[in-house]
């Protein structure tokens, strides 16, 4: 049966399908469908968006990594960083370390090359004899070629310094460049020391035949060369049982130059002492020999007659002794002393003994030599003996 047809099992008739019923639109309104853009071409704007903020954001974060690396090249990879650096380490007392920094070590040739002694010792290239360097300040920083000249100012001890280095290129370690002293910073101290073959560099004891090239016969008045660094205070003084003097303070702010010095030691008033004790028992000495010279001795008396009795001799004025560096050692300056002699003397003419009571002046020289071990040996001479 077609719908609408009694249903014989319930006895009702069938209703057709429902339709849906579409609303109306409101009264004095239009009807406008709703139309979506397609969901990849809102995905496609939004990547590009994302894409132009990162694209910013890595050119902000390029732009800050550029500045950071040349921050850091200045403050770690520059030449005034690398003096810096240098400076630093003779701060710290690191002389070993300051030493292998690229450009510091010279050999023979480039001391020559320079007009250096080129057997200048590395004696003083050690922490001992290192002062204290503060308030370090890289003052400019000018480019000459492939040269770069770096001023700095700093205090040693009180002192005021002020040296300019020379630096340039030495490679790269991956983007970072290198550098390297094109002058070497060391300097070189020509020392004199006068009076004693011993002397302290800031409190680091040397002796001369230890850094002289001649070692053992090294010439006690020839200056002898050390090798320093720049910058740098070096005190030379000497201070021995025989020989003393207060100092002399040298900075070293010049690299690659020579730096002349001479001292002049006094001597102790202890070793005056036993000098002019050991010259008053030497001539008391003397006076005891009953002849009229006494070997070896500075004084004497001299007759064409013949003596009678045993000259009697006695020191009625000793000398006083003064000395002045010699070498190694020290001259004793020529002194007066009196000696007085008593004897009778036949005269050979008509036989009459007259007595001779008379004092007979004299001058005194003599060498004080300087063993190795510290001692002294003091030798007493007349004016006419070599």
């Amino acid at each position: 049966m077609d719908q609408g047809a009694l249903d014989t099992a319930s006895g009702r008739a069938s209703a057709p399908p429902a339709v849906a019923a579409t609303p109306a639109p409101a009264a004095g309104t239009t009807e406008r469908p709703l139309i979506q853009p397609p969901r990849k071409a809102r995905e496609r704007r939004r990547l590009a968006v994302d894409l132009s903020l990162l694209g910013l954001v890595g050119v902000l974060l390029l732009l800050a990594v550029f500045a950071a690396w040349g921050v850091i090249e200045r403050q770690f990879y520059s030449p005034k960083a690398f003096v810096e650096r240098y400076v630093d380490l003779l701060a710290e007392g690191r002389a070993a370390d300051a030493l292998a920094v690229p450009g510091v070590a010279v050999t023979s040739a480039e001391l020559e090359a320079a007009g250096l002694p080129s057997t200048a010792s590395e004696a003083l290239l050690r922490s001992a004899a290192l002062a204290p360097i503060s308030d370090v300040e890289v003052v400019s920083q000018e480019q000459d070629g492939d040269v770069t000249h770096v001023t700095i100012e700093y205090q040693a001890r009180g002192y005021d310094g002020r040296t300019t280095f020379s630096v340039e290129r030495d490679g790269t370690i991956g983007l970072a460049p290198t550098w390297r002293f094109a002058e070497s910073p060391l300097a070189v101290m020509n020392l004199g020391v006068s009076g004693s073959m011993v002397f302290d560099v800031n409190g680091f004891e040397i002796d001369k035949r230890q850094v002289s090239p001649d070692g053992a016969d090294a010439d006690p008045a020839a200056p002898v060369s050390l090798l320093v660094f720049s910058p740098g205070l070096y005190s030379v003084s000497v201070d021995t049982a025989i020989s003393s003097t207060p100092g002399v303070a040298v900075l070293s702010d010049s690299p690659f130059h020579a730096i002349p010095v001479n001292v002049q030691a006094q001597p102790t008033e202890k070793f005056m002492s036993v000098v002019q004790q050991k010259v008053e028992e030497f001539l008391t000495a003397c006076a005891t020999q009953e002849v009229l010279q006494p070997t070896a001795c500075p004084f004497g008396f001299f007759v064409q007659d013949r003596i009678v009795s045993l000259p009697k001799w006695s020191i009625v004025q000793q000398p006083t002794v003064a000395v002045e560096p010699a070498g190694a050692g020290w001259s004793i300056l020529a002194a007066e002393a009196v000696a007085h002699i008593d004897v009778d003397i036949r005269s050979i003419f008509d036989g009459r003994v007259r007595p001779v009571s008379e004092d007979v002046p004299f001058i005194v020289k003599g060498t004080i030599t300087v063993q190795p071990d510290g001692t002294a040996s003091i030798v007493v001479t007349g004016p006419d003996t070599n």
